[in-house]
């Protein structure tokens, strides 16, 4: 058996120290890039609730009246607004009425921030905003 000389205690190897470093910048990009990819899929389906909320509300005077049954928007948004008030996270949404074949949609943007774990430690940024978009329409007909 041998044994350890004065020189070699307590050091670590130049490439221990590189190896060890590259490690953790793995863990780090597949542990934070699995959290972004998490708040992705989350501003999507928050988009995609919101837009649906924000679909439901249509002109129901004009549609009583025989008018037709299109998406009222004062109302739409308002709808959209108050469902992102009550999830946690959203920093901040915008809410357009693109006109396809004549029909008005309801199309929302959602945008969530991402705080980073361990590639903050590595020099990234510490957040990253993600951004979810959907688009609805309303459904008058017959089931």
């Amino acid at each position: 058996m041998t044994g350890w000389t004065v020189r070699e205690s307590g050091r670590v190897s130049l490439f221990l120290a590189a190896a060890m470093t590259g490690v953790l910048v793995i863990i780090g990009l597949a542990y934070d890039g699995a959290g972004q990819l998490r708040s992705l899929q989350r501003a999507d389906d928050l988009a995609a609730e919101a837009a649906r909320s924000g679909g439901q509300m249509i002109d129901r005077a004009r549609a009583i009246e025989g008018g037709p049954k299109e998406i009222d928007e004062a109302s739409a948004r308002t709808a959209v607004a108050d469902y992102l008030a009550a999830a946690r996270g959203v920093r901040g949404h915008e809410v357009s009425f693109p006109v396809v074949d004549g029909e008005k949609q309801i199309q929302v943007r959602v945008r969530i921030t991402y705080r980073r774990d361990l590639l903050g430690l590595f020099g990234f940024d510490n957040t990253v905003t993600v951004t979810g978009e959907a688009t609805a329409r309303a459904l008058t007909g017959a089931p």
